[in-house]
């Protein structure tokens, strides 16, 4: 039989997530790929998930999410960024974020439409954007001054008569980089210039590091209304396997993306989220806590990498870590991972899976800190083996 995946989804097959988290299991090897914890979040948070369990909260929510979620996120909202956003009508609970983002794309892209977004992206960005049948026009970020950022020009050449929507990602995954203020007027103006929509993705808004502030792009003048803000509880509150997101956004947007969302999952499990809307409402000094312990954990991989000949650009946010790998002899990020278990007893993901031009990516290689302090040095022990090999692999 031939293939029978419908062509525009055959360029994607398996993701590099799970490939190179069944090579970590199947080599024994430290696993510095998939942005995942090794620990679990807010003991009482937890506890009232299994309360909710035991109490019944079993059958299907309201397909927006359960009330008490979508008033502790407009709560959380209103507190954070001074946006109001009515909680019945302008919030929907999601199935993750990716749920969110692929649920506003396929709501609001057809078929030849076109949608910027910053390269590397996370991956399933392209997909979405293939299922919809639309074209993604990728702008590259690239290192100046040790951070990623985008060229404005590009970033407007990239605009054109089927433009329809631009998505945005900061804190920025695979990049670690949080956009300035400056940044996103750049964007916003675009937005207002060409009547476009923005998507945000700002999944990790709370863990931005050195006092770096998440400016969120719907809090610029006129953005709000043009804006489909997505976040989620996974990465805030180390629950990652709770895939509990939010969309926040205009009416009008929020029914797109609801019509589209019913027909994907219809809804959300409930008891997840009562206990995230308990996460909103009184965890976030454990979020805190948190963020200051994954700011000591980038610095101690990051460190480690340094020492063991990695050009490192230092995040200003998220759990990843961006290196060259050209200072230790390798070029090819994709065929160094591949060979890392046996080379050096880690995997890591290679960066050039997150573009449209992989070329551009080639040389790096992205690793999580968002591990226990003693994976972190094993791992940095481990890799100082690349140094003193100092060859690339067959």
């Amino acid at each position: 039989m031939s293939d029978p995946l419908v062509a525009r989804m055959r360029e994607f097959g398996t993701t590099i997530f799970a490939e190179m988290s069944a090579l970590a299991v199947r080599t024994g090897s430290i696993n510095l790929g998939q942005g995942f914890p090794d620990t679990d979040g807010p003991a009482a948070m937890l506890e009232r998930a299994v309360t909710a369990i035991r109490d019944g909260f079993n059958q299907y929510p309201p397909g927006p999410g359960v009330p008490e979620l979508r008033q502790a996120v407009s709560e959380h909202r209103k507190d954070h960024y001074g946006l109001a956003y009515d909680p019945d009508g302008e919030i929907l609970v999601t199935v993750g974020a990716t749920e969110a983002v692929a649920a506003a794309i396929l709501a609001l892209c057809g078929p030849g439409d076109e949608v910027i977004a910053f390269e590397p992206y996370y991956d399933s960005y392209a997909a979405s954007v293939a299922l919809a049948g639309a074209v993604l026009r990728p702008v590259t970020l690239r290192p100046v001054e040790g951070r990623f950022t985008f060229d404005p020009a590009e970033l407007r050449a990239a605009v054109g008569p089927r433009t329809r929507a631009i998505l945005v990602n900061s804190p920025h995954n695979p990049t670690g980089t949080v956009l300035t203020r400056a940044e996103l007027e750049e964007i916003a103006l675009l937005c207002h210039e060409h009547d476009l929509i923005a998507l945000t993705d700002e999944v990790y808004e709370h863990l931005t590091f050195d006092g770096v502030e998440h400016i969120p792009l719907a809090t610029l003048p006129g953005m709000r209304e043009r804006t489909v803000m997505i976040s989620s509880a996974g990465k805030t509150f180390s629950v990652t396997g709770w895939k509990t997101g939010w969309v926040c956004a205009p009416p009008e947007l929020v029914r797109a993306v609801q019509t589209v969302k019913q027909f994907l999952t219809f809804t959300a499990a409930a008891p997840w989220q009562l206990a995230v809307a308990h996460g909103l409402r009184h965890e976030l000094g454990w979020v805190s806590s948190l963020r200051a312990d994954l700011q000591a954990k980038r610095d101690r991989l990051t460190a480690g990498l340094s020492a063991a000949g990695f050009e490192v650009y230092r995040p200003a946010g998220t759990y990843f870590v961006q290196t060259d790998i050209r200072p230790l002899g390798f070029t090819d990020g994709l065929a160094l991972t591949r060979e890392l278990p046996s080379l050096a007893g880690v995997v890591a993901i290679p960066t050039q899976v997150f573009y449209a031009h992989p070329e551009r990516g080639s040389h790096f290689v992205r690793f999580a800190f968002c591990k226990k302090d003693e994976v972190i040095d094993e791992a940095v022990s481990r890799l100082t083996r690349l140094g003193e090999a100092g060859t690339a692999p067959a």
